[in-house]
């Protein structure tokens, strides 16, 4: 199809409303409906070409039958909101963005551990899934020279492949297994009970995945018995609706926004753009949208600082805890903190004016991609 036979068309296109620039990138196919994710329902889809959702959205038989939605694209780097096998029996093309905000989750890593003032250096790392955005931080790690130990069955050649069990007795547990709940490798509930024990005294557990790669109650039972460990949650079961009580124990808690860098969501616009090009069969649009050109300036004694300076969790953590304090029911309190999430620019963004830093201090920074002068 021609570029000039796609304008012509007028293709619906119904998005996410979370969905950032989606004017730039999706504008000139047609026309543009936008609705909270979450709640999208079938009669809203009837006369849609296009369907472009983020993660909150169930796209199954009961959500697209009857419509004449023929390309689903999901703006994010996981599909288990998507069912992939009834939308291949019914020819609709989908596709989703593997990797769009990988470095925005290995930053929230990073920034998660300057916030709870723990020195990463010299401990060791285990990473529960190794894909995208797993095997972004195992990249960081090596070139830090930090050791890690990695459990990702899907990949057993992966030169740190390890035991389960051997990744939960690292100092520094980091969990971004996709969740699946069948199969060979299903992860639903990977961490019960029995391999939460066997995390290390005075370790670290981040999860920054899949909520049901943790069984959430056998968690907070575990905190309950023996807070052993330092815990950082930034993805929960039944999310919105999450567990408050959990919510209450954790060291940080912050409502599924690890990967929410603006750099991140508009990746994953410009990747399904892409692949809506590919499948349309017309050119790709010629340049890319970016939030700012020209870095910021940013000052520090020391490097947790800095990083804390470009994002600090902690504010996360304070305003999903007053939205549970609040009289707003946690499931929309929960949605409304990702809708009206405050810009997030990645560290590539920044430039340190870093003096009081050593040289290797400013080339671990480098690493994270953060430039110092």
């Amino acid at each position: 199809m021609s570029d000039s036979a796609v304008q012509s068309a007028g293709l619906k296109i119904v998005a996410d409303e979370n969905i950032p620039a989606l004017e730039e990138y999706f504008g000139d196919l047609g026309t543009l409906e936008r609705y909270h994710g979450r709640t999208l329902s079938r009669e809203q889809l009837i006369d849609a070409d296009i369907l472009l959702v983020r993660s909150v959205t169930q796209v199954d038989q009961s959500l697209l039958e009857g419509t004449r939605v023929r390309f689903v694209g999901s703006c994010t780097i996981g599909t288990d909101h998507l069912d992939t096998q009834w939308l291949q029996r019914n020819e609709i093309f989908w596709s989703a963005a593997p990797g769009c905000n990988a470095n925005s989750v290995v930053e929230y890593v990073f920034c998660t551990l300057a916030a709870l003032n723990i020195d990463w250096q010299g401990r060791s790392f285990g990473i529960v899934g190794c894909g995208n955005v797993g095997g972004l931080l195992q990249q960081r790690l090596h070139a830090l020279g930090v050791s890690c130990a990695v459990y990702d069955p899907w990949l057993p050649e992966n030169p740190d492949a390890s035991t389960l069990e051997k990744v939960l007795s690292q100092d520094i547990v980091c969990l971004h297994a996709p969740l699946v709940k069948g199969g060979t490798y299903p992860s639903f509930h990977m961490i019960g009970a029995e391999q939460l024990q066997q995390l290390r005294d005075g370790s670290v557990l981040i999860s920054a995945g899949r909520g049901g790669v943790v069984d959430n109650r056998a968690l907070l039972a575990e905190i309950q018995r023996n807070k052993r460990f330092t815990t950082v949650l930034d993805v929960w079961e039944n999310e919105p609706d999450i567990d408050t009580e959990l919510l209450e124990q954790v060291d940080l808690g912050t409502p599924h926004i690890a990967g929410y860098s603006l750099d991140g969501k508009l990746a994953g616009t410009r990747m399904i753009r892409e692949a809506l090009c590919r499948e349309l069969g017309i050119a790709p649009l010629s340049s890319e949208y970016r939030p700012t050109e020209t870095p910021r300036e940013i000052a520090a004694d020391s490097a947790e600082d800095l990083l804390l300076q470009i994002y600090d969790p902690r504010a996360d953590d304070r305003r999903l805890r007053a939205a549970a304090a609040s009289e707003v029911p946690m499931k929309k309190a929960f949605d409304l903190l990702r809708k009206e999430y405050p810009e997030r620019l990645e560290f590539n963004h920044y430039r340190a004016a870093a003096e009081a830093l050593s040289e290797i201090e400013k080339q671990r920074l480098a690493v994270l991609g953060l430039a110092c002068s």
